[in-house]
């Protein structure tokens, strides 16, 4: 049974984000500070300055890919955790689930308290920004019956198109991403309903 966590939507942690817990737990607790604050900044439109990252992570004995991955989980989680409106002690309390430390999640959460009501103004917009649909989404439910191995497993998946600035984008979700995608659906919904 897997964890779900608020910062990610009520969904469990990406793999690749637990992987990079263990890199940023090497960076100084204070330094983690000023990456996050630089990150912030970084989603809200400012140019990343990795020279000057890799410069504050120095002491960790981090190579740039780690830091440019390190950087990435940390931009995930914080755009994540904005657009769902995840309150910092939750987050806090999560990143700490998570396997980073205490001092650590300090100095991501106190800049994210600071700056979240503009980090979620900037991904509204960035949101707003995206081109409508092009007709009709199509779509279809799958029930996938058990294997050899396991006859009672089933499960469903949904596969989604969509035509959107003249491009087809398809995908395919299991059971639980649906779920999510159909509750965040009839918030979207039910907001729109009340500014009309």
């Amino acid at each position: 049974s897997s964890m779900r966590f608020r910062c990610f939507g009520d969904m469990d942690a990406p793999d690749w984000i637990l992987a990079e817990i263990s890199v940023l737990a090497k960076i100084s607790s204070v330094r983690m500070k000023i990456i996050v604050t630089q990150v912030i900044n970084s989603i809200k439109g400012q140019t990343m300055d990795y020279v000057k990252l890799v410069k504050l992570t120095g002491d960790a004995g981090l190579v740039t890919s780690e830091v440019k991955a390190g950087v990435g989980a940390l931009e995930h989680i914080l755009r994540t955790a904005a657009q769902y409106n995840c309150d910092d002690s939750v987050l806090e309390n999560e990143l700490q689930q998570l396997g980073l430390p205490r001092e650590h999640t300090v100095s991501v959460c106190r800049p994210y308290k600071d700056h979240r009501q503009a980090l979620r103004h900037t991904l509204a917009e960035e949101t707003l920004k995206l081109p409508g649909l092009d007709g009709e989404p199509r779509w279809r439910a799958e029930v996938n019956l058990g294997s050899s191995l396991c006859a009672n497993a089933r499960s469903l998946s949904a596969h989604l198109a969509l035509r959107t600035g003249g491009q087809q984008v398809s995908f395919e979700m299991s059971q639980d991403q649906l779920a999510v995608l159909h509750k965040e659906l009839l918030t979207a919904r039910s907001i729109m309903q009340t500014l009309h």
